[in-house]
């Protein structure tokens, strides 16, 4: 066993559960325990949160001999940076940013089972695959003792991706964190690299993910004289049906290059309240995936144009916590032209999901996506990792690395 697939098989037995997914919801939802049986068993573990985690990571990355900080973020969940400062003055600081925190799984998804080459348990690859492969490339750099001369690097594990990203909010809403504390002079970041299963192919771009809810309002009646009231849930009907059919239609016209075409999906709906009365609320969520250039005012502003187009009436709000904005960074920066040259890629990726790099360069901080695994085993029953994949994930990285002035 490799050092880096020992690493992850350790993070797998760590349940970091993001606390949004708890019973009844969010982090103020009391703690589940379990008993990990996992080899050399430790006692009764918190499923959720990312504590354990960090905890952990901190202590690796401490005794590889990287500088370790923790930020506050929320309650009880903080980021981890460990940082490897350069030999002489910093020029440039490269950011290294998987997340930590996982959705849900049953106890046996926390047991890491190895079969086929494959290493399976929930995080296998979404995406404590690139934490491992990021930190041990980090870790390898720093017992080489041929760091960088003028590049500082800072691993930022990071909470909440799988809810509202605030890990990386948190990050770049404090960029002291990425600086020296000893006065030294720093530049801005020059590149962030997001540790999400890419197929270890460097990705440029990805879709935002707005979710929006739609609302109709009728009339309640006696359900034995429903022409005396007025119908929330067939107007309902109407709007679903045509969002689904001619709006999605609409949306197939506009292509980006890497990314396709947006997409609308209708994910829930509800209405009424028993089958003898006419209901007079429905609401559905829908998820919008947006292209770069695409804002929520814009695309709340083109559907409240398109129902009004054909006749119908829907109120509608956001539904998600903070703005998830699609990413597209520039494949010409000097960075990011290098990386892709250390990967063997002749041109960059898009792909079709959300994730903290867009955060990351909202705040200006060029990024790119990159990581072991495949986005298609995420959040499965069985999810699994090819251990092939993090080897070279993690070779990549070393050398991309070991290749920074």
């Amino acid at each position: 066993m490799t050092r880096t697939e020992k690493l992850l098989a350790e993070l797998i037995a760590l349940p970091s559960v993001n606390p949004a997914f708890a019973p009844q919801g969010g982090a103020s939802a009391r703690p589940v325990l379990r008993s990990n049986t996992a080899e050399g068993g430790q006692a009764r573990l918190l499923r959720f949160g990312e504590k354990q985690v960090a905890d952990f990571l901190a202590s690796v990355a401490a005794k590889a001999g990287l500088e370790v900080e923790f930020q506050n973020v929320l309650p009880g969940r903080s980021n981890l940076i460990a940082r490897l400062l350069p030999q002489s003055k910093i020029r440039q600081t490269i950011l290294l940013a998987p997340h930590l925190d996982t959705v849900d799984a049953d106890d046996s998804q926390f047991v890491p089972r190895r079969k086929n080459g494959r290493l399976y348990g929930r995080g296998a690859c979404d995406t404590k695959g690139s934490v491992a492969a990021m930190l041990a490339a980090l870790c390898e750099l720093t017992n080489m003792g041929s760091r960088p001369a003028e590049t500082q690097i800072v691993f930022a594990g990071l909470i909440d991706e799988e809810q509202a990203q605030a890990g990386s909010r948190a990050l770049v809403a404090q960029a002291s964190r990425l600086r020296v504390t000893n006065g030294r002079d720093v530049r801005a970041t020059a590149l962030a690299i997001v540790g999400e299963p890419t197929r270890l192919r460097v990705v440029t771009a990805h879709k935002g993910s707005l979710w929006l809810q739609l609302e109709t309002r009728g009339k309640a009646a006696h359900g034995a004289t429903p022409q005396l009231g007025r119908n929330a849930v067939r107007e309902m009907a109407r709007i679903v049906c045509a969002l689904e059919t001619d709006y999605a239609e609409r949306l197939r016209k506009r292509k980006h290059p890497l990314l396709g075409v947006a997409t609308v999906s209708v994910g829930t709906i509800c209405g009424g309240a028993q089958p003898n009365i006419v209901p007079d609320r429905c609401v559905i969520s829908i998820d919008r995936r947006t292209l770069p250039g695409e804002t929520e005012p814009g695309v709340r502003c083109e559907i409240a144009a398109w129902l009004r187009a054909k006749g119908l009436s829907a109120k509608i709000s956001s539904a998600k916590l903070a703005p998830a904005l699609p990413l597209e960074t520039d494949p010409k920066l000097p960075l990011v032209r290098q990386f892709l040259r250390n990967v063997g890629q002749s041109r960059p990726a898009g792909v079709d999901f959300f994730c903290d790099a867009a955060v990351l360069a909202g705040a200006g901080i060029p990024s790119v996506v990159f990581g072991p695994g495949d986005i298609a085993q995420a959040h499965t029953t069985d999810e699994w990792i090819s251990l092939a994949s993090l080897e070279r994930g993690q070779n990549l990285l070393l050398n991309f690395l070991k290749s920074l002035p």
